[in-house]
């Protein structure tokens, strides 16, 4: 197995010389966050952490994507939280891109290096902590877990990419494939984070349509993706946000692997009232 890597976010300030442009685009279907937008200026701060720094790059939106959030977090050494997560209802994933963090659950210490993948349940009260000499940097991925009668909620789950074998896509002699950190058949689950992967050439060759939301981050590579009727260039350290039924298709053009972290909501009614 090719060894992956992740690229992360580091900030830093725009020069006055700098142009404009920029490959950065919303509309009501998607949304492109180029690399270059991850600036100091854009940065947030929580409560109950120490020592650390977020880019949020996706939250609920009413008529656009609403099932989820995603942060890009950046915790220096001797920084993180006691109390990270303040919503009882929110399960969430770490997913380590650099450095090194420790989640304790309970009295047992779980450690992430990159590659790194934790499933948080709700009211777990988990802690995370930067032990390292470097900085950690990690996307937090949140939803509001949708409790069904009768279905076990899941369970918490440290593993790492390298230990899971992708599925390859059918008819595609694994140019495409997929890393599962889930069952899809795991009917616990109302979302999965998966780390799709294209060899240079491969493609996806129909426009995909479909209820499930979309936020990819583009962990290695380049590519071309079709969003709705637009062809957008991506490469390593963008992201995609997609509402529901945004047709999406892509080119993985090379030289090397094109890779993204994805997130999609699953395995759940479609809700038929709302709360007001």
């Amino acid at each position: 197995m090719t060894k992956p890597t992740y690229f992360a976010p580091r900030g830093g300030s725009p020069a006055q010389t700098d142009l404009l442009t920029s490959r950065a685009v919303f509309t009501d279907a998607y949304a492109v966050m180029p690399k270059g937008v991850m600036m100091d200026i854009v940065t947030s701060y929580l409560p109950f952490w120490t020592g650390t720094r977020l880019w949020v790059i996706a939250r609920p939106l009413s008529g656009f994507a609403e099932t989820f959030s995603q942060y890009i977090m950046e915790v220096a050494p001797g920084g993180g939280s006691e109390q990270p997560e303040l919503d009882p209802q929110a399960e969430g994933v770490i997913f380590v891109m650099e450095g090194t963090v420790t989640i304790k659950l309970g009295t047992e210490a779980h450690i992430l290096n990159p590659g790194g993948y934790a499933f948080l349940p709700p009211s777990s009260g988990w802690r995370l902590y930067n032990r390292g000499s470097a900085d950690a940097r990690f996307h937090w991925i949140r939803k509001a877990y949708e409790k069904v009668p009768g279905v076990d909620s899941p369970q918490p789950i440290f593993t790492n990419e390298q230990e899971i074998a992708p599925t390859p896509m059918p008819g595609t002699d694994g140019r495409w494939a997929t890393t599962r950190f889930v069952d899809p058949l795991d009917l616990r689950h109302d979302m999965h984070v998966t780390i799709v992967t294209f060899e240079p050439g491969a493609v996806i060759p129909f426009a995909e349509t479909h209820v499930m939301e979309h936020g990819l981050y583009v962990l290695e590579g380049k590519a071309v993706y079709r969003l709705n009727q637009d062809w957008v260039e991506v490469e390593a350290g963008d992201f995609m946000w997609l509402r529901a039924f945004c047709p999406q298709a892509c080119y993985a053009g090379g030289p090397g692997r094109f890779r993204y972290l994805l997130y999609k909501d699953v395995n759940r009614h479609m809700k038929l009232t709302f709360k007001t």
